[in-house]
């Protein structure tokens, strides 16, 4: 009971500590809502205005068509240009893409010759150039066998592909970028109190005071890990219910209950990590530097941002001694696919098993900086 006791005690003092640092409860405030829909919002991965011109040597009305479905919310209305414009559009950076419409276009369609049109694309815009060039595709696509399925040019396309979305079925962007900056910042924010806590005890000389009391690492260490772990789940609650389902309006598909409980899970490994690198690191510079070198592999290799599947096979396995990796997929599946515990339950045992090595690595290293 003593030992429950200096854990909670340690506790509301930590608590305290923060409740009186209002530039740190700003961050954490700031990180968990306007960060988590600035991502949301902002950061969606669909195409937006894209601009476009296009050449129409064929004058057409396959190519009317095809430069019609070139439309809002997409692409810009698209420009027509002459053919000795490209290179200076281009060059200028006024346009991603130009289509070029060749001249007998419809005529070698109708007579079931092979042809094709050329897209020229300033891959300077990356990501806008990477998408846009698959929706081109697939709309001039769509209007080239619409065309022969009910134009002069014959009957009915052999196969019909019908594609059905499961989850996600207007492939919104915000569902997914809403919710990933929500475990990113669940994360980096519990790894940031409890190693900023840690370092600012020790240039403050508190570790010292601390120690000369009836009171173990362990219990120091245990209430840091349960007083920054409580404000985090308050603020990853507040911004799972106002902000993702509010004001992003995100469908949530699964349990919210469920959803925190692995996250409480969760930050019993993230905190850990926290005060192992707060113990390791000297001074706070020290520690900002090793927490880009922490957190960046955290985020980046968990599948939050890239799927595990397109990363090499030495990388999925490394990765999964990485909380974060369980963490996202379980997140995934609660809040995208309303998963329950029977689905969930290997990723909340992979999160105790880390968590309770990271937890001990943690205290061994604490245990032998303050006997040194």
């Amino acid at each position: 009971m003593e030992t429950l006791g200096n854990i909670w005690n340690l506790g509301v003092k930590e608590l305290r500590s923060i409740w009186h640092d209002k530039v740190l409860l700003a961050f954490v405030l700031m990180a968990f809502t306007l960060m988590v829909y600035t991502a949301g919002s902002a950061g969606s991965m669909e195409l937006h205005n894209a601009p476009v011109a296009v050449v129409d040597e064929d004058q057409s009305a396959l190519a009317g068509h095809m430069i019609d479905s070139l439309q809002p919310p997409w692409f810009m209305p698209p420009d027509q240009i002459e053919y000795g414009q490209i290179d200076e559009v281009l060059d200028k950076g006024s346009h991603t893409f130009v289509l070029v419409i060749p001249d007998g276009f419809e005529r070698d369609i109708r007579q079931g010759r092979v042809t094709s049109v050329q897209l020229n694309i300033d891959a300077t815009r990356m990501t806008q150039a990477f998408i846009g060039s698959r929706y081109i595709e697939q709309l001039l696509t769509t209007e080239v066998a619409e065309f022969m399925r009910t134009g002069s040019a014959g009957g009915a396309l052999p196969i019909n592909l019908v594609t059905r979305v499961s989850f996600n079925p207007n492939l919104d962007g915000t569902w997914f970028g809403g919710v990933m900056e929500l475990t990113n910042m669940i994360t980096m924010i519990s790894i940031i109190l409890t190693g900023a806590a840690l370092i600012r005890e020790r240039e403050h000389g508190t570790v010292e005071h601390l120690m000369v009391m009836p009171i173990k690492p362990f219990e120091i260490m245990a209430a840091k890990v349960w007083a920054n772990g409580l404000v985090v789940m308050l603020a990853a609650t507040l911004s799972v219910t106002l902000v993702v389902q509010q004001i992003l309006d995100v469908p949530v598909q699964g349990s919210i209950l469920l959803f925190m409980f692995g996250t409480l899970i969760h930050l019993f490994s993230t905190t850990a990590i926290g005060i192992l690198i707060g113990t390791v690191a000297r001074t706070m510079p020290q520690f900002g530097l090793l927490l880009i070198l922490t957190i960046l592999p955290l985020q980046m290799l968990s599948g939050g941002i890239t799927p595990r599947e397109s990363m090499p096979e030495l990388v999925q396995n490394i990765m999964l001694v990485a909380p974060t990796t369980h963490f996202v997929s379980l997140a995934q599946a609660i809040l995208y696919r309303g998963a329950g515990l029977d689905v969930v339950w290997p990723q909340m045992l992979a999160l105790v098993a880390i968590g309770v090595v990271f937890f001990s690595v943690a205290l061994a290293l604490f245990r032998r900086h303050l006997a040194v």
